[in-house]
């Protein structure tokens, strides 16, 4: 009982400390943009009382720094699991759709995630495994999900990722499942057929390529190093601007980011962290072919998270073989008023021509339609794993 006070006063000491950042920053946004600041309301205003609940017991306590904000009205409930408390209740549109400015929305998400990143660290270090090395797209994509204040375990494969979060070195794993340009990765849906972990959320991270040099003169450049999916991703501007120098391959935007910190004759396609970290310049900026260039990201857990009410649920299913099996297998989806979001088929690795499909439909396993749907389709299939029920990227 001390020991859950203690936690509870911690963590009521760090929302207090958080709204003073959140307020802090504003003022300074506002001061930065000659803005005049209000007199009446705050310039972010967050309301409410927050309930602590562990077990059957619940202890709830005011948060000071509200009153001196003028608040009122939004309660949240903050469930205890393993010792790390998790803010369910409090959701970005909601703190989007309080916020009266001059604080801009865009930036509230970045705020939030890093107070909620370094508190959440004050209950032990929050580990994350992650196709490395460092200032990769995915190092980025753990950034924006898990904020700076996490403990980054970069790995050489996606199997390693699995890997680490099964044998419990990481709490959480991140892996890339598909990019709007190149399509879907295959090893990690591979990866699943096999694998216990489920899909704990979604990242989608924009993929800005740079074209990044020691010296930043373009005319310094004899050789271009990048990842052979960056270098696929911006082929037509190479062709265009840089047709005649040699573009060599190799592991990892970081990778070629690194070759270049100590020659000036070699550039690199990737992202603005890999130039921060080697040390590089911007020779010219977001040199992508598609503009709209993204990269979905899953992150994978031992434990599945809270339903949020906007939900999306993972399915793998292998279909029998006769005629009309799949639309038989697809059916129950529309006849239960679900969204399918996405399907992509796998050799299933046990039996020549036989295949996995992957599906990702909009809901919850715990919605009654959802359940329904899954139960007349796992009568139609030989087999059905759910993958897990998730949080939307919003």
């Amino acid at each position: 009982m001390k020991d859950l006070l203690t936690r509870r006063r911690l963590w009521e000491q760090c929302i207090v400390v958080n709204s003073i950042i959140i307020v802090a920053a504003a003022a300074r946004a506002a001061e930065a943009a000659s803005l005049p600041l209000p007199t009446e309301k705050p310039i972010l205003t967050i309301t409410g009382r927050i309930t602590v609940t562990n077990g059957p017991g619940v202890a709830e306590f005011d948060r000071p720094m509200l009153e001196a904000l003028g608040t009122s009205g939004l309660e949240t409930t903050t469930p205890w699991y393993n010792g790390a408390v998790r803010f369910e209740g409090v959701r970005m549109d909601r703190l989007m759709q309080e916020n009266a400015g001059p604080f801009p929305n865009e930036a509230i998400r970045s705020v939030y995630r890093e107070i909620m990143s370094a508190s959440l660290s004050l209950e032990g270090p929050q580990k994350v495994a992650y196709l490395g090395p460092k200032a990769t797209f995915t190092h980025l994509a753990c950034i924006q999900k898990f904020g700076n204040s996490a403990q980054y375990l970069p790995t050489n494969s996606i199997k390693e990722v699995f890997n680490e979060v099964e044998r419990e070195r990481a709490h959480f794993g991140i892996v890339p499942i598909e990019n709007s340009t190149e399509g879907v990765v295959n090893h990690t849906l591979d990866m699943f057929i096999d694998s216990n972990l489920v899909i704990y959320g979604e990242v989608l991270q924009e993929v800005s390529h740079h074209l990044l040099s020691k010296s930043g003169n373009i005319d310094d450049i004899k050789t271009i190093y990048s990842h052979p999916h960056a270098i696929a991703q911006c082929r037509n501007w190479l062709e265009t601007n840089l047709p005649k120098l040699p573009v060599a391959e190799v592991p990892s935007t970081a990778r070629a980011a690194e070759l270049c910190s100590n020659d000036v004759t070699a550039a690199a396609i990737a992202s603005d962290l890999a130039g921060e970290l080697y040390g590089l310049k911007v020779v010219r900026s977001r040199i992508e072919d598609n503009v709209n260039n993204f990269t979905r990201f899953l992150v994978l857990s031992q434990k599945s998270p809270e339903r949020t009410g906007k939900d999306k649920t993972s399915v793998m299913l292998s279909v029998k073989d006769k005629v009309g099996a799949l639309y038989d297998l697809l059916r129950p989806f529309a006849s239960h008023g679900l969204n399918m979001t996405k399907i992509e088929s796998r050799p299933s690795r046990r039996k020549a021509w036989e295949y996995l499909f992957f599906v990702d439909i909009e809901g919850h396993v715990e919605e009654e339609r959802v359940k329904k749907a899954l139960e007349d389709i796992k009568g139609r299939c030989l087999f059905m794993k759910i993958l897990g029920s998730y949080p939307i990227h919003s």
